[in-house]
């Protein structure tokens, strides 16, 4: 809170005078316009995405926590599953196959708890203090979504670390793409979490709807198994599901980059697998649309 607290205030003295009488952005502040108004809303944005940065600082166990369930998954279940599931029934090793779920569940939870801090926030009337921020509405979503965007990537990042343990190569350009996508992904799931935020006003309906919807997703996205094995009306679900197409990408750029790889049978239309950047795209689409949907409502007064 101290962090925007006093990046509003340089926000608002920006633009006036030394007097102080003169409002960001009126048509009599010197240095008003366009790029200043502009600088203050980069402000706004910055002071919140370190408002994030700070708390997962400041929460090193909490953290160490998140990271530890997606690694032991990969441990202790691929580890245990590998010697089960031939290696001829998925192109790779079972450890292999789960890495990229197991990347997708590390982003998806700091994702979503972006939604549940604008709940609380709107509940605790901190929400309320920053919407007096002389910035726009707009401005502190975007914040928000750019805040847990980062947060979830960096935890994502961490998790990259190991990609040995599943058999794959620290390759530069292949852990380059693989973070790109969980950039992507995250963003994504940030951006819907926010849509499904701003239309909730306790923090228990939130949590409950996410556990009624974000498992069945998660299975439903290939992680854990591949989706040839889902019945065929579960088929047209998984192409309806954001994170289907974010562990997609994830395999495909590693069979891009390992050779000896082949790739595993995941999203398919009509019996085809869409193009890699087609699926990009409409993971970005969906995120831009949620985004856009979900300021169109926070800019509602309330």
């Amino acid at each position: 809170m101290t962090t925007f607290s006093r990046s509003a205030s340089g926000t608002a003295d920006a633009g006036g005078s030394t007097g102080g009488s003169v409002a960001v952005g009126s048509p009599g502040a010197p240095g008003s316009g366009r790029p200043a108004r502009l600088r203050h809303e980069l402000r706004a944005i910055h002071a919140l995405v370190h408002r994030d940065l700070l708390r997962l600082a400041g929460q090193r166990t909490h953290t160490a926590l998140m990271l530890l369930q997606p690694a032991l998954y990969l441990v202790i279940l691929g580890g245990g599953l590998a010697s089960l599931i031939p290696r001829s029934q998925l192109g790779v090793g079972y450890q292999t196959f789960l890495f990229p779920g197991m990347l997708m569940m590390t982003v998806q939870t700091p994702a979503i708890m972006v939604g549940v801090r604008l709940i609380t926030d709107r509940q605790s009337g901190y929400l309320r203090e920053l919407l007096m921020a002389p910035v726009h509405r707009s401005t502190l979503l975007l914040g928000n979504c750019a805040g847990g965007t980062l947060v979830a990537a960096v935890q994502g990042a961490v998790l990259l670390t190991l990609a040995g343990v599943a058999g794959l190569p620290y390759d530069p350009v292949l852990l380059a793409l693989l973070l790109a996508c969980m950039i992507l992904a995250s963003f994504t799931i940030t951006a819907l979490a926010l849509a499904l935020a701003v239309s909730l006003d306790r923090a228990e309906t939130f949590h409950t709807l996410l556990g009624l919807v974000m498992m069945p997703l998660l299975f439903l996205s290939g992680g854990f198994f591949p989706l040839t094995a889902l019945p065929g009306w579960a088929h047209a679900l998984a192409a309806a599901n954001p994170l289907a197409y974010a562990v997609d990408l994830l395999r495909r750029c590693i069979t891009l980059r390992v050779s000896d790889h082949t790739a595993t049978a995941g999203l398919t239309w009509a019996g085809h697998p869409p193009p890699l950047l087609l699926e990009a795209v409409l993971l970005l689409a969906g995120g831009v649309l949620a985004l856009l949907w979900a300021v169109r409502r926070f800019n509602r007064p309330e």
